[in-house]
């Protein structure tokens, strides 16, 4: 039989060791929280650990004809790699993360200033415009004010009732973006659809015409002066290639050019976009082990391509 003081004397030392095992967690959870948070917040301008690179696009090497990955020393991440740009003074590198813990997948800025570049803030996700005041994010967009990025904003009728994974506008203020509203449909169908400003008042969206062999086409990048469109597009079972096409002289566009075997892969290659120098055309690539990587390579390939 069990002694009722045996009994109470076991559960008194089951408390204390319950209390220190919350005590153990309560210290170990700290000790991750301060490590998280240094991880996060580390490689900035003050951290001597952050590698200095002097000179341009990172004092790297340009890429030729064959894309190579782009600033593997500082553009990374721990689980994958998402959009990334250049603002259009070529002067801050923007490139969305899905881990660290950044809300609703923020954007890190890497800043050039005084010949350095240093990884300095956090800016929220979006496509920048050509002139760099305006931050598209699906139907929504940012000004750029003095004290940053203001608040979301509408764009209105009829795109707040559109979903839109990725918006792009050209130097004169026109749209193109995708359309996901009938991604859920069996087949899936997801078009680009585009809207001018025609003195001064917005046309209503009209869809693009350009056929891939497949109703699922994704994330424009509009050339400024509208006269290219990259896109990517995929069958509904399948991964993702990037595609061209082109204005034509009597303002239609061009079918679409498969990029070749240098930049689309058997896996998925996507959310092209090209500097605003027109020097360099970047891209994500998605590798064998599922992580994505930021390609870059020389945008000769587009010229080649242009129709003479």
């Amino acid at each position: 039989m069990i002694n009722p003081k045996d009994k109470t004397d076991s559960l008194s030392i089951t408390n204390d060791q319950f209390k220190h095992m919350k005590t153990i967690i309560l210290l170990m959870s700290i000790c991750m929280l301060l490590l998280n948070t240094a991880c996060t917040h580390k490689k900035t301008e003050q951290d001597p650990s952050f590698p200095r690179f002097e000179g341009p696009i990172f004092a790297q090497k340009p890429p030729g004809s064959t894309p190579e990955v782009f600033a593997p020393r500082i553009v990374y991440t721990k689980e994958s790699m998402l959009a990334s740009a250049f603002s259009p003074n070529i002067e801050e590198f923007y490139f969305r993360k899905i881990d660290e813990g950044l809300k609703d997948q923020a954007m890190i800025a890497i800043q050039y200033n005084d010949n350095l570049w240093a990884e300095t803030f956090v800016i929220p996700r979006g496509e920048i415009s050509p002139d760099g005041k305006i931050l598209y994010v699906g139907n929504e967009y940012r000004d750029q004010t003095p004290s940053g990025w203001s608040e979301t904003k509408s764009l209105g009728a009829p795109f707040d009732s559109i979903p839109i994974m990725r918006l792009t506008a050209s130097s004169q203020g026109a749209y193109y973006f995708d359309d996901v509203s009938s991604f859920g449909d069996k087949p899936p169908v997801v078009h680009i659809r585009y809207s001018r400003l025609i003195d001064g008042i917005r046309e209503e969206p009209i869809t693009l015409d350009i056929d891939t062999g497949t109703s699922l086409k994704f994330h424009p990048f509009i050339a400024p002066d509208e006269s290219y469109l990259i896109f990517d597009s995929k069958p509904e079972n399948g991964n993702a290639d990037i595609y061209i096409s082109f204005r034509q002289k009597d303002g239609s566009w061009g079918a679409a050019i498969k990029l070749g075997n240098q930049i689309n892969t058997e896996l998925s290659d996507v959310y092209g976009s090209v500097t605003s120098d027109g020097k360099y055309f970047f891209f994500r690539r998605t590798l064998s082990n599922g992580k994505k990587n930021t390609m870059w390579v020389d945008t000769g390939f587009i010229e080649a391509l242009r129709p003479k």
